[in-house]
């Protein structure tokens, strides 16, 4: 199967704005943040 020059110049521009759009994606999500854990009820001793 041939395909023509004009056809593979578009695939491969179209596969370059897709990897342009990817990475303004990725750089504008930002880095990820860690969820803190909420603290755990301290026990308390039985002042007796």
């Amino acid at each position: 199967m041939r395909t023509r020059t004009a056809e593979r110049y578009a695939r491969g521009f179209t596969a370059a704005l897709v990897a342009v759009a990817t990475l303004l994606l990725a750089a504008n999500a930002g880095p990820a943040r860690a969820e803190t854990p909420e603290p755990a009820p301290r026990a308390v001793a039985d002042p007796r």
